[in-house]
């Protein structure tokens, strides 16, 4: 052991090493549907390496998103080692890794940018997203604040505060062609989620509740929870502010935050949150698999704006799938497809209902004289030949 007591560095926390290796196991993950992702292919020789990959930082200043982006922070200071240190394969007990014969060339860290969203719904919110900001840089990240209008007049503030953060972030990360959007996302939020969705009676998809990967949206802290972000952010003495908007109780999901599952864990013992999250993985399994069988049966069952009476014959879960996506291409609305609208078509399909069904995108859907069904927008005549009765 070289160096004094007092020359050692300050021993690691367990919740800012746990969040550390949550955003670490991300990153080296390949996305199923590119396998050379630039996160996370091999190493080039140094003459042929390419740039490290930049990953987009959405940071409120609360401390899930700061305890996010000071683990990035000290990530984006390391080259990666390659899969084989990391995993400790190949390398003799007593060998320092860093010395290890034949191991492949570290890759390089990857980079980051913070963006801090000011939705400009409360006064002094300029000057709380500049503080945001200073304190980002003070991590040693590039960073920078974007203001958005907020228009509530569709789907109430929050979720149109959403949209504008969202719509926001992805811009940015376009325009610097980073490979993905880091959200703070974690285990209670994920528990919040599908508790709320149980409630509307949502189907499986929604119950899956968040997903690691959503396209350019990643989340890497869903397996850690509020507590360890809290704990983190203390530990390294991080500043944190925290929305007002997170303890309106006007807001379904800080009700369910602060009055329900506090009264679950207390009545039916600890770990609800956990077993929420839990279930949403599991069921997340069975919703791809679902969405792969309706993707995969669509072209045979439909045709444009027509469904084949054959579809009738799917099973109902696949059956109710390739409906929903039929009726969100034509419809054009596809956030405004409900699940009252496919269960009405899937009854008009199966000849448990007769007429018309009203869809969004002022259209309609009929049942053809040979048992299928035909999408129409109301004031056009029917396609020739349809048969619609």
């Amino acid at each position: 052991m070289t160096g004094s007591a007092g020359s050692r560095l300050p021993r690691l926390d367990r919740a800012t090493a746990e969040i550390r290796n949550a955003v670490r196991a991300l990153l080296a993950k390949a996305p199923a549907d590119s396998p050379d992702h630039p996160a996370v292919a091999a190493p080039a020789p140094p003459h042929e390496q390419e740039p490290a990959p930049e990953f987009v930082l959405a940071v409120s200043g609360g401390a899930d998103s700061m305890a996010l982006a000071a683990a990035c922070a000290h990530l984006g200071t390391r080259p990666d080692p390659g899969p084989s240190l990391r995993s400790g394969a190949g390398t003799a007990v007593g060998t320092r890794p860093d010395l290890a014969q034949n191991s492949a060339p570290a890759a390089p860290a990857p980079r980051f940018h913070a963006v801090v969203v000011d939705h400009g719904l409360q006064d002094g919110s300029a000057a709380t997203a500049a503080a945001v900001v200073e304190r980002l840089t003070g991590l040693g990240l590039s960073a920078e604040s974007v203001r958005v209008a907020v228009d509530p007049a569709h789907g109430g503030i929050e979720a149109a505060a959403r949209t504008a953060r969202y719509t926001a972030l992805e811009r940015i990360r376009a325009t610097r062609g980073a490979a993905a959007i880091l959200t703070g996302h974690t285990r209670d939020d994920q528990a919040e989620t599908v508790l709320l969705g149980l409630l509307r009676g949502s189907g499986a998809r929604s119950l899956a509740g968040m997903r690691p990967r959503s396209g350019h949206l990643w989340r890497p802290l869903l397996d850690v929870t509020r507590a360890q972000t809290q704990a983190s952010c203390a530990a390294s003495g991080i500043p944190v502010w925290e929305d007002p908007m997170n303890a309106d109780p006007r807001f379904a999901r800080v009700r369910a935050r602060t009055r329900v599952l506090p009264v679950l864990e207390a009545e039916l013992g600890p770990g609800a949150a956990r077993a929420l999250a839990r279930t949403a993985a599991l069921l997340a399994a069975d919703s791809d698999a679902l969405e792969a069988q309706a993707a995969a049966a669509r072209p045979a069952h439909t045709s444009g704006p027509e469904v084949h009476a054959s579809a009738a014959g799917l099973p109902q879960a696949v059956r109710t799938r390739v409906l929903r996506d039929w009726l969100r291409e034509h419809a054009g609305t596809a956030q405004e497809v409900g699940a009252h609208h496919v269960e009405a078509v899937d009854d008009l399909l199966t000849g448990r209902r007769r007429g018309a069904v009203s869809v969004p995108g002022a259209a309609e859907v009929r049942r053809t004289a040979g048992g299928g069904l035909i999408f129409t927008l109301l004031g056009l005549p029917a396609p020739t030949g349809s048969g619609i009765r």
